[in-house]
């Protein structure tokens, strides 16, 4: 898949950047920060258990979950990324590897967060991408994906990039990636749109793998 070594080199090559540009983005989002903080509450509330913030990149909201208590990793396609993270958040776990294959066993996860993430993945390989997160998910666990809201693709560079082939950005209309997630299995709990009055809203969609009626 040429667009998913695309993704890894681009952000290999930007990590040390990246990292530094994105320090205090959850500061200075915090609508986007607040969307994080409930993540971690409704996972507490079933219980608590391990959650993985997939395509973590450096590891910033990793670290802000386990600051509020949440038993979090990272995962990212990045090696470069992960080295950071890494060395910056020396007491989380942190693991290179892709959301179109994870490396965790059936039902293991309380949660999985897709932090602007999933703006990577092509429409087509999208749904097995939400099929990997259900497996993951023990029943009644707790799916945040946060995204570009739009329609179509477009090139476009990552902060601390002025050299490498731009890496496409899909944007969605929010009704088309609940749509994919009730297919994928999904109950769809909430939907909170972010900035809708500026050129690049995004959205934050809460959902559940449902658990079974009790016989």
């Amino acid at each position: 898949m040429t667009w998913l070594s695309d993704t890894r080199d681009t952000y290999d090559a930007i990590a040390a950047d990246y990292a530094e540009e994105t320090r205090d983005l959850l500061d200075r989002l915090p609508h986007v920060r607040a969307g994080v903080v409930l993540f971690s509450d409704l996972v507490r509330a079933i219980g608590g258990g391990p959650v993985a913030d997939v395509g973590c990149g450096p590891g910033h909201t990793t670290a802000l979950l386990r600051d509020l208590g949440t038993d979090a990793s990272g995962i990212d396609l990045s090696p470069a990324m992960i080295e950071i993270a890494r060395r910056e958040h020396p007491g989380a776990h942190f693991q290179v590897g892709s959301m179109t294959d994870l490396r965790l066993a059936d039902a293991s996860l309380a949660g999985v967060l897709a932090w602007w993430s999933l703006i990577y993945i092509p429409d087509e390989a999208v749904p097995d991408v939400l099929g990997q997160f259900h497996r993951v998910l023990r029943p009644g666990g707790v799916l945040a994906v946060g995204f570009h809201v739009g329609d179509g693709s477009r090139p476009e560079t990552p902060p601390g990039d002025d050299t490498s082939t731009p890496t496409y950005v899909h944007h969605r209309p929010p009704s088309r990636v609940a749509g994919w997630l009730r297919e994928a299995g999904f109950t769809v709990e909430a939907q909170h749109l972010l900035n809708p009055d500026e050129p690049k809203p995004g959205a934050i969609l809460f959902a559940r793998r449902p658990t079974p009626p009790s016989r």
